[in-house]
């Protein structure tokens, strides 16, 4: 799934600091960011929603009885809020795979280049969460699975 041409950033005045804020509706979330299998990510603050710099926040929604891709974020942090449901966040120790189980209320640090994934094993509530990133940009790179690609 290819991601469309981000929008053009909205003006800065001159002066930089006689900036307006931006509210963000629901109906005003755009799914035009980086996507992985099994989950829907929406972006609430970025370059593209309200000319953001170094600041990406979004939504990420499992639906049930749902696992997404592995994957990683790149040089990107990334902080996790459970907002709906119980999912499950899945990383390697070693060999060996750590889960993560969540409920609402619960944050979730991912640091940089960490491969994971989320589950959802709700068979009937998709989960939602509010995620925050250290990039603007929402840096997704999807794996095969959860070991580094150089390792056997």
């Amino acid at each position: 799934m290819s991601t469309p041409p981000p929008l053009p950033p909205p003006p800065v005045p001159a002066d930089g600091f006689h900036q307006r804020l931006h509210r963000i509706r629901p109906a005003g979330l755009s799914g035009r960011t980086a996507q992985t299998g099994g989950m829907l990510r929406v972006a609430a603050i970025s370059g593209d929603t309200v000319g953001s710099i170094d600041l990406w926040m979004g939504q990420t929604h499992v639906a049930a009885a749902t696992r997404s891709a592995n994957h990683h974020h790149g040089r990107s942090e990334t902080g996790i809020y459970v907002v709906q449901g119980h999912p499950t966040f899945v990383f390697l120790e070693g060999d060996e795979e750590v889960r993560l189980d969540t409920s609402p209320g619960d944050y979730i640090y991912v640091p940089p280049w960490v491969p994971h994934r989320e589950e959802n094993p709700d068979p009937d509530d998709e989960a939602v969460v509010v995620i925050a990133r250290t990039t603007q940009e929402a840096i997704v790179v999807n794996l095969p699975d959860l070991h580094w690609p150089t390792q056997p």
